[in-house]
């Protein structure tokens, strides 16, 4: 059965399940009629962090121009570029079996590819979620979806995965920011 998660909620995977090896972690959204003139483009971005909360080296940034963290534990399973269709646009899938030692959260951000010059934000896009699910099972485990209004944000951070005393654990986070993908860059690198 899976855990509908509201913003700031947290579940215990170990406990939830306590099999979970190999994460998939599912993006989705709509994308509003709007007249901007241009496609949208949402993006996809983790970021795997030490203790002091930045990442190791640029490696662990895993986006669509690093699709893989030099673990091998994270894989980003490439950029969707128009949102269509049913279900998840993104994935990533997330083997917590390889996850280097020092990396203690895993945070998933979803950006709007040049918002600001296609006067875009997250008020044009519906139906936004961030699922986690077994890979090997297809097996849901929680999902959370973004219902707050977020019309002048232009990056979300979706949830994140992060350890705590030796168990991995996910939160929902939806935190909006009206910043782009650097801003993440500059807050997360080292």
């Amino acid at each position: 059965m899976s855990i509908n998660l509201s913003k700031g909620e947290r579940i215990n995977l170990s406990k939830e399940a306590p099999s979970l090896k190999n994460a998939g972690i599912g993006l989705g959204w709509d994308i509003n009629v709007t007249d901007t003139g241009s496609a949208f483009d949402l993006d996809a971005s983790i970021f795997m962090l030490g203790a002091n909360g930045k990442i190791p080296n640029e490696k662990y940034f895993v986006f669509y121009n690093n699709t893989q963290s030099p673990d091998g534990s994270v894989k980003h399973d490439g950029d969707s570029k128009t949102g269509e269709g049913i279900g998840d646009d993104e994935t990533i899938q997330v083997d917590l079996s390889k996850v280097d030692a020092s990396v203690q959260e895993i945070v998933f951000v979803v950006t709007i590819h040049e918002a600001e010059q296609r006067k875009q934000n997250f008020g044009q896009v519906r139906n936004s979620f961030i699922r986690i699910y077994d890979n090997t099972t297809e097996k849901q485990i929680a999902k959370y979806e973004l219902d707050e209004d977020a019309s002048a944000e232009t990056a979300i951070e979706f949830g994140k995965l992060y350890r705590k005393d030796g168990e991995w654990r996910f939160q929902a986070v939806g935190a909006g920011y009206k910043s782009g993908l650097q801003s993440f860059v500059d807050q997360y690198a080292a």
